[in-house]
């Protein structure tokens, strides 16, 4: 992939993510959202390994499907209330859509399960962004609609998923889906906190991202894929082994 193409689709997923958070309508919002996933499916796959092309197929049949149940919700809002405004979001099943649909953009149990699978298939580089940067926008609505979102759903899938999260990588090997079930345990916590403290849930995404993007350096830095691998970490960098 070219130095330009690269630069496009970059900026093109920064400008997606950027549109979602700065907008108080729903179809700028979804927008932001599309343009969002289209950007990044070309990052995931750039290596041509067959892995990494099942990787963005399950990535794209996800957030697909996500986006048109939020595109959705907010139509069926629009149609009870006449307004698209992502503030006053009243209808009660539009309310429960929006929430199942932000779960999926964000990788929540019980719709976790391309998580582990696209985080497997892709780059550490890749990875990174995913579980960081493509985590801004979804949590940007949920934040926004927190006191109008199904509180039910999202404290049942927000403690499903530190279930899951926790339990599912006790036997993985692999490091990147060790820290997918990690990501899905964090972002469980953050949904659950979401229904009690807006600025909490805030305050623990900062720490998530500031405690994932070093981890993640670090092992793209000493070329670690595997648990394995860790343990001969410090023979290539001894500086970087307990930090590890």
């Amino acid at each position: 992939m070219s130095p330009m193409i690269t630069s496009i689709l970059i900026l093109s997923l920064a400008t997606g993510t950027i549109i979602t958070m700065a907008s108080f309508h729903w179809l700028l919002a979804w927008m932001g959202l599309e343009l969002n996933t289209l950007a990044i499916l070309p990052i995931i796959s750039k290596s041509h390994h067959p892995r990494a092309t099942e990787a963005s197929t399950k990535y794209f049949l996800t957030q697909a499907a996500a986006s048109a149940l939020i595109l959705f919700s907010s139509v069926m809002n629009a149609q009870a209330t006449g307004q698209w405004s992502i503030l006053q979001l009243e209808n009660p099943l539009a309310q429960t859509l929006l929430t199942v649909a932000l779960a999926m953009k964000l990788g929540l149990a019980p719709t976790h399960f391309w998580l582990p699978e696209v985080l497997q298939g892709s780059s550490f580089k890749t990875g990174l962004i995913i579980i960081t940067w493509q985590k801004l926008a979804p949590m940007t609505l949920l934040l926004l609609t927190w006191n109008q979102a199904s509180m039910l759903t999202l404290t049942v899938m927000g403690s499903l998923s530190v279930v899951v999260g926790g339990l599912g990588g006790l036997n993985q090997t692999q490091l990147r889906k060790i820290i997918a079930f990690s990501s899905i345990a964090h972002l469980g916590w953050m949904a659950t906190i979401v229904t009690k403290s807006n600025k909490l849930a805030l305050l623990n995404l900062t720490m998530y991202i500031l405690i994932s993007t070093p981890m993640m350096l670090s092992l793209i830095f000493s070329s670690t894929k595997t648990t394995q691998d860790l343990t001969t970490t410090w023979t290539t960098s001894p500086m970087l082994a307990p930090l590890t």
